[in-house]
């Protein structure tokens, strides 16, 4: 996780907590009557900070949009009515950890299905689940045991009843899929909540944190625009549905193995319907007739494709 400070400030004195492993020093916060003001040393390596405030110490910090930076290292605004508490951190966040499970473009517990002819591109997995649950992709045995193959699959098909060490490895995958959803489902603090009330259709989104409380919906295009090192999390409470033809564009060199989408509940996307990154769900992924993912769909339940198209980021 990137270097945190926090600070908790009231009307009549200040608390300096510090809570990274090398976090800037000398913090002040100092108050005029009319404005707030924080002033901390640079972390060697970041050029940017964040601010977030919550009204209590262990609430949900939001990004705080109504302070400015005079310095690189000094943040204001005017004095609250009330006390809040303030958060900065360097600005930006690292990827999800996705372990084992990103060496799959598909992982799933409980099966996989297609509609022929879907294009794979990078290998699929299921665990605990058997063969059996992989379904329309005809598959062939290899000659180790270890895997199969699939004239769908531009890579290698893996299942928890085939030969040793796979058994093995699709669990430790799994376990890594498992802890990126909870590690991305706990990103702390939020840059973004509830944007668009849910939906995303013809928004422009910086790269941040990203929280809904509810689902999320896209009708025709969204824009992800940022460089090729920014990171993008979406912390969805719902599920999340693409109607046909909607789709994900990106700007600016993002690169979808630096978009995590988090989702609690089933993820649909529609006829023709186009998305860009990794997507960690709770639940079902399914995928239209003649949708495409640029990325990686990594279910805790299944995964269902018809003539779909599933690329795995380029390395």
């Amino acid at each position: 996780m990137k270097n945190v400070i926090m600070l908790f400030t009231m009307v009549f004195f200040t608390i300096i907590m510090l809570n990274a492993a090398a976090p800037p020093t000398n913090l002040e916060i100092s108050h005029d009557g009319t404005n707030v003001l924080l002033e901390w040393d640079a972390v060697t390596g970041f050029t940017t900070y964040q601010v977030y405030t919550c009204d209590t110490p262990y609430g949900e910090y939001v990004k705080d949009v109504s302070g400015t930076f005079p310095t690189p290292t000094s943040w204001t605004k005017p004095e609250p009515s009330q006390k809040q508490f303030y958060l900065v951190t360097v600005a930006g966040q690292d990827p999800v950890e996705l372990g084992l499970a990103g060496d799959f473009v598909i992982l799933t517990e409980t099966g996989i299905s297609t509609i022929p002819n879907s294009v794979i591109t990078g290998d699929i997995g299921v665990s605990p689940n058997a063969a059996s649950s992989i379904t329309g992709f005809s598959l062939i045995m290899g000659p180790t045991g270890t895997y199969s193959t699939s004239t769908q699959v531009i890579g290698n098909v893996y299942a928890a009843d085939y030969a040793i060490p796979t058994p093995t490895m699709l669990t430790t995958a799994v376990g890594n899929m498992r802890t990126a959803y909870s590690e991305a489902a706990g990103r702390i603090p939020v840059d973004y909540l509830n944007i668009g009330a849910g939906n995303l259709s013809g928004l422009t989104l910086a790269p941040g944190l990203y929280k809904w409380t509810s689902g999320v919906l896209l009708t025709t295009a969204v824009t992800l625009s940022g460089g090729a090192n920014d990171v993008w999390i979406f912390q969805i409470a719902d599920g999340i549905t693409f109607e046909t033809g909607a789709s994900v564009i990106l700007a600016g060199g993002a690169k979808p193995e630096n978009i995590f989408w988090q989702s609690a509940d089933i993820v649909a996307l529609g006829t023709a319907a186009h998305m860009e990154g990794i997507v960690l769900g709770a639940s079902a992924i399914t995928l239209g007739t003649g949708a495409t993912v640029n990325g990686r769909l990594l279910s805790q339940t299944a995964v269902t494709l018809d003539q779909s198209t599933v690329t795995q980021p380029t390395p």
